[in-house]
């Protein structure tokens, strides 16, 4: 029996790792989101024992919650996986720091909380695995989209450190960082119109597959597509030429699209 808690699960990336999973023979999924019809519906669709919490990761109270549900209907947990996240794009100069702190609101610190809450379990229940979902926007910024990619520079940063010091606990921490990705609320219409752009859009089954690599399988990371991981290196090796690249071109159609990554459910 593996028990896994899935978060952002009522459409998307989430839906689709839930149903990802529930192909694993004797697994147990507990699908967390805000939107408790969908949750519902979703776990009545799935093979396997799936239960729900309709909540606001970004709530007081919400990893508490969720603990209590994990250890009064499933007795124990196996596997993490934070995947719920938002953006909303914005230049800094008009934004400002309110933009930054709800992402980090949400993209980061209910991360970091809920994972404090349920770390205890995956201990106990070692071997055991946490999956964060980044971005290849945690390693590559563009403009308008910078206050997401501080909320997945800092996850990036902080998952690093919660594998070195994890790992003698028996608790694998990995990270998948998706690039677009179709979605409910991320269409992703225009990339996917022109031939130029449609290349870079990935569908949730696509991540989904790679949090099952990287959680249950026991990778480091994994970008999707897996060519992205050349963005961050030439980020590395070639700075200026990064910079330029992301501000004239395709990129700069990707800037001004309305292709944002939506507030996941």
């Amino acid at each position: 029996m593996s028990v896994a808690v899935v978060t952002g699960a009522s459409t998307g990336i989430g839906e689709a790792t839930a149903r990802r999973l529930a192909r694993e023979p004797g697994a147990e999924l507990i699908l967390v989101a805000r939107r408790g019809e969908l949750l519902r519906e979703l776990a009545a669709e799935l093979p396997c024992r799936a239960t729900w919490v309709a909540v606001d990761l970004t709530e007081a109270e919400a990893p508490g919650r969720v603990r209590a549900h994990v250890e009064e209907h499933h007795g124990r947990l196996d596997l993490l996986v934070n995947n719920a996240g938002a953006a909303w794009r914005g230049g800094f100069g008009e934004s400002g720091h309110a933009n930054v702190q709800r992402h980090m609101d949400l993209n980061f610190d209910a991360v970091v909380r809920l994972t404090e809450a349920l770390l205890p379990l995956l201990r106990v229940a070692a071997p055991s695995a946490i999956v964060n979902v980044a971005s290849t926007a945690g390693r590559v910024s563009r403009a308008r989209t910078g206050a997401y990619s501080a909320s997945k520079f800092a996850l990036i940063g902080w998952t690093d450190a919660l594998y070195a010091e994890e790992k003698p606990y028996g608790v694998h921490v990995g990270m998948v960082l998706p690039g677009f990705v179709a979605t409910e609320g991320f269409p992703a219409t225009e990339l996917r119109a022109k031939a130029i752009t449609r290349w870079l859009v990935s569908e949730p089954e696509a991540v989904a597959e790679a949090i099952y690599e990287v959680g249950p399988g026991g990778k480091a990371e994994r970008y999707v597509p897996r060519f992205y991981a050349l963005a961050a290196i030439l980020r590395i090796v070639a700075p200026g030429l990064t910079r330029r690249i992301l501000t004239g071109g395709p990129a700069k159609s990707l800037t001004t699209s309305t292709g944002a990554e939506p507030p996941q459910p």
